[in-house]
């Protein structure tokens, strides 16, 4: 197996447990507190990679301000996700925030120039559509 089947399908399966924990977690504690302990348990991967990489990290302004924007997106957005899994069914929360790959395709096409096919547009089309048929 290649090296990034791996790593993609380790990915799926822990974005899996991402995507299932915080459930369990807004049904004991409040969003903010569960964002708190989920940021200490980025922290705790962060403190890994640092030991894997012997405390020397690469340095180009570009590229940490974009990391910084990734990890403060990503922290806001699971913000909004932990708020809407204590009110909402964890099954269609999950559905409806896993389509972000749409938001990433057009500011890829956008900004980066990344060509769309018809195939893509008509996947857009369709996951557009399922947060229609899902959110009613």
């Amino acid at each position: 197996m290649e090296k990034w089947l791996l790593y993609s399908l380790l990915a799926l399966f822990i974005y899996g447990l991402w995507g299932f924990f915080p459930k369990l977690a807004v049904t004991y504690i409040r969003p903010l507190s569960a964002l708190v302990y989920e940021i200490l348990g980025a922290i705790a991967v962060g403190i890994i990679a640092l030991i894997i990489t012997g405390f020397r990290l690469d340095y180009h302004p570009k590229g940490i301000i974009y990391a910084f924007l990734t990890g403060f997106c990503g922290m806001l957005g699971t913000l909004f996700f932990l708020a809407a899994a204590k009110q909402g069914r964890i099954s269609i929360v999950v559905s409806m925030t896993a389509l972000y790959p749409l938001i990433t395709i057009i500011l890829a096409a956008i900004f980066l120039k990344e060509p769309l096919t018809i195939k893509q547009i008509a996947g857009m089309a369709l996951a557009l559509a399922a947060i229609l048929l899902m959110s009613s």
